[in-house]
């Protein structure tokens, strides 16, 4: 089995135990050099806030900055009147940058 599959059949295991749950939910992407997260609505299809360390230009460590998009996602989604979401993982492991960012979102008062 190619690794792409296995990568793929991570990501959908996740995310179909996370939308049968009917809240809204917070999707992290990774990649070598930044990270992502969105706040999704999957029964409209719509990103309803999102932030990024490309779009925040932060510097620090890799970790640091997936902390401070964490809490900057939060901060506006509460000002949307967001506070409860379901965290989707996707493929990746919850260590590291990952759980550096789930910190953040919670620090800045998104409830998980």
């Amino acid at each position: 089995m190619s690794r792409l599959t296995a990568y793929e059949r991570r990501k959908f295991r996740t995310r179909n135990k996370i939308k049968r749950s009917g809240r809204l939910r917070l999707s992290v992407h990774r990649s070598l050099k930044h990270i992502y997260a969105q706040i999704i609505d999957d029964e409209k299809g719509h990103t309803l806030v999102a932030s990024s360390s490309l779009a925040l230009k932060l510097s620090g460590t890799k970790t640091e900055v997936a902390r401070k998009v964490g809490e900057d996602i939060a901060k506006k989604a509460l000002e949307k009147g967001i506070t409860k979401v379901v965290f989707d993982r996707g493929p990746f492991k919850y260590h590291g940058r990952v759980k550096a960012l789930a910190e953040g979102a919670r620090e800045g008062g998104l409830e998980f």
